[in-house]
């Protein structure tokens, strides 16, 4: 095999916030990937670090390019580089969405379970979360469309944050369940942030993810979309991604915003890696992806015969199993904590993810087999 992810490397000496662990634990929790780089991004980073000299650094138009072009490649969508903000996060783009796109005490709309972050990100600039519940039926989840356009009439709602695929319980959406997002945004004037930082981490077995933008003219015009390569690249620890808003008035608004919270500027290191992974790394990611999605397979086959309690919600995006713990009788938070102290083994707590994660778990996946 050209690319080998059964490398175990040891993490506990890096600093590692995932592996801040007590020796023998065994940490799947925090959402980043136990696989070292793409040869390609380490290649490039030593190359730059033996020049020796890290000074400030511009962005220049070589990532957006990549971007533009990996979305080609991968999803039959070209976004315009002029339409791309670079950012130090998604969660420092979010944040910013929220602070620019919305006004104090102003309502934000999640459909939860979802990134715990999100939730951070709304309170602690002073907006109010609306949490519409995911359906969740015979181990299969949808959007409760009804209940989502009674939160986004409400005239204090002004944002949606859109999650695709979806953290954690691993939703590719259709196409059409996206046009209809849009439009019931459009409706009631309510701007749409789409987290797409998933979306190369998908089973090679289903259809792709179609891009929020992508679904139509209308998501498009409304929307904002924030990408990195720092989930499906391990990069995370590198402080890139991008903002795209083919809107003009959004993107000023963004660039304004992420200029004003001192987040657009890159280190030497960022958006060199990123636009290696988006240009260069294409076969190494679908190595990656079957390696994860066939982790995926065993570990849902081990608790299906041999933990019969807990249920794993089958998925077809990111490298996160949400395992169903509902038939335990205990909380989420009681369940981990449990689970830590018999085994060692450090999972996420479901009720973090904000309405319908009371009775869940998260387990990263994203680690060398054995």
């Amino acid at each position: 095999m050209k690319y080998c992810f059964d490398v175990i490397k040891d993490r506990r000496t890096t600093y590692s916030m995932k592996w801040d662990v007590a020796d023998g634990e065994l940490a799947m929790a925090l959402g980043d990937m136990d696989f070292e780089a793409p040869p390609a991004v380490k290649t490039a980073i030593i190359e730059r670090a033996e020049h020796g000299i890290f000074g400030y650094t511009d962005v220049t138009g070589e990532l957006f390019s990549a971007v533009s072009d990996f979305c080609t490649r991968r999803y039959s969508y070209t976004p315009s580089p002029e339409d791309m903000i670079f950012s130090t996060g998604v969660v420092a783009s979010i944040s910013s969405a929220v602070r620019k796109l919305t006004t104090p005490a102003e309502n934000v709309v999640l459909l939860t379970p979802v990134y715990s972050i999100f939730f951070n990100c709304i309170l602690n600039n002073g907006r109010v979360p609306l949490s519409c519940e995911l359906e969740y039926k015979n181990g299969e989840y949808s959007i409760d469309f009804e209940r989502l356009e009674g939160l986004l009439s409400l005239a204090q709602t002004s944002l949606m944050i859109f999650c695709n695929p979806h953290n954690p319980v691993g939703r590719i959406w259709t196409r059409e369940e996206l046009m209809r997002v849009g439009e019931l945004c459009k409706k009631h004037g309510v701007t749409v942030v789409s987290d797409e930082i998933h979306a190369p981490l998908t089973d090679p077995s289903k259809p792709a993810y179609i891009p929020f933008a992508a679904a139509s003219e209308v998501c498009r015009d409304i929307s904002v979309t924030c990408i990195s390569a720092s989930k499906a690249f391990n990069l995370a620890g590198l402080h890139c991604s991008v903002v795209i808003a083919s809107n003009p008035l959004l993107r000023h608004k963004m660039w304004r915003e992420i200029n004003t919270s001192e987040c657009g500027e890159t280190g030497c290191f960022g958006a060199l890696a990123s636009r290696v992974a988006f240009s260069e790394c294409d076969e190494w990611l679908d190595t990656l992806r079957e390696y994860i999605f066939e982790n995926r397979r065993i570990a849902e086959e081990y608790i299906k015969d041999s933990v019969p309690l807990l249920k794993a919600v089958h998925s077809s995006a990111t490298y996160f199993l949400w395992l169903d713990a509902s038939n335990i009788g205990r909380s989420s938070r009681e369940i981990a904590e449990l689970v830590r102290e018999k085994s060692g083994l450090k999972l996420s707590v479901g009720s973090d993810f904000g309405l319908g994660g009371e009775h869940f778990l998260r387990m990263n996946v994203a680690c060398p087999r054995e």
